[in-house]
């Protein structure tokens, strides 16, 4: 960071805190990120996966040259997700909709991207597209410890499995039987490692989505967020002070049960109880605000949520500051049929992504 940049980035981030508490202080700041990266797919078949749409044989005409324009475009996204109040790119970054890890070795090399040195950590899924989810971190600030792909095993026919394999099921050790007709999905990826030498977890996601109907599909989503749940409780259990941050595209707005009931998400800090979640999304879905739209109807998939170890009101060790959908100008559709969404991917546009990405802030007080 050249001394100018290092100016700026003590100007903008000390003159919005201090506005913020009406007094003269001066913060450390990271951004953590989310992003659907929607069919990041490199061009080569594989034959283990339905991946043959993006391919230059398929039905996008996938070419090297659209998916070199793809990375380039993510690129300029994530260096931009949470400007201007922290100039620096986002620390932690979470993506889903990964076919590889060779398309994040690709990402990261991109020249917006390279200065910042991300490293990643990505476990291939057992989802039938091939799609993943993954986490890229700034190796300067964050140092991973442990990290971890944890299954999400829901059933069609469930009431195929009988109660011995339920017990099974919540220890991550269940026999895949032939009329349980699983669901193959996306697992749940937890990573736990110190941000400038204090210790947190991130759990990434991408929950099912709602082949099938919004009803029909529910249950397993329900799942996902007690599988979530469960992850959170572990860690809990080991530290009770535990700082926990869940993010990902649930296929699910905050209000849904699988966020609300089954993570047991509450929209308000003050209502969070101990070991509790707070999801600062919900009040902007209230507020008419989206990462995504469907027949001009908007709502927020995209949510990143955290233990109440992080909302705590002192900022002596990194805390939850504010949240935001990170929907620039450039990121939208300015004309036709879906004027105002978030400029996808076309047969004749390499676009960006149908989600907007999401972000939060950690702040901890500087003792000069």
């Amino acid at each position: 960071m050249t001394h100018k940049r290092k100016v700026k980035f003590l100007f903008v981030f000390f003159f919005s805190i201090s506005c913020l508490f009406a007094q003269s202080k001066k913060y450390t700041i990271h951004t953590v990120a989310f992003y659907n990266f929607e069919n990041l797919f490199d061009t080569i078949n594989d034959p283990s996966t339905n991946d043959d749409e993006w391919t230059p044989a398929g039905v996008q005409n996938w070419t090297k040259e659209k998916y070199q324009q793809k990375l380039k475009n993510l690129s300029i996204v994530l260096s931009d997700i949470g400007t201007p109040e922290n100039p620096n790119a986002p620390t932690i970054i979470g993506g889903s909709e990964i076919e590889n890890r060779g398309v994040l070795e690709d990402l990261i090399k991109e020249p917006k991207l390279l200065k910042f040195d991300y490293g990643i950590i990505h476990f291939d899924s057992p989802d039938k597209r091939g799609i993943d989810v993954a986490l890229l971190y700034q190796k300067k600030n964050f140092k991973p410890t442990s990290y971890s792909n944890i299954p999400l095993y829901i059933f069609k026919n469930k009431e195929a499995i009988k109660e011995d394999e339920k017990e099974e099921t919540e220890n991550e050790e269940v026999k895949i039987k032939p009329q349980n007709n699983r669901v193959f999905t996306r697992d749940q990826l937890l990573v736990t490692g110190y941000l400038d030498g204090e210790e947190i977890s991130i759990i990434v996601n991408h929950w099912p989505s709602r082949s099938g109907g919004e009803k029909a599909s529910s249950k397993f989503r329900e799942e996902a967020g007690k599988l979530n749940r469960r992850i959170i409780d572990s860690l809990q259990r080991i530290n009770p002070n535990a700082k926990v941050i869940t993010m990902g595209d649930l296929n699910d707005g905050p209000y849904n049960k699988s966020v609300k009931e089954a993570l047991g998400a509450k929209a308000k800090k003050a209502d969070v109880p101990e070991f509790g979640v707070y999801n600062p999304f919900e009040e902007m879905f209230y507020k008419g605000m989206g990462t995504l739209a469907f027949r001009d109807s908007w709502d927020i998939f995209d949510q990143i949520i955290i233990s109440k170890s992080l909302i705590d009101p002192d900022f002596d060790s990194f805390k939850f500051w504010k949240a935001g959908i990170f929907n620039r100008s450039y990121l939208i559709q300015t004309s036709g049929k879906y004027k105002g969404y978030p400029l996808r991917h076309t047969l004749t546009e390499v676009g960006f992504s149908d989600h907007f990405p999401v972000y939060i802030y950690l702040i901890k007080e500087m003792h000069l």
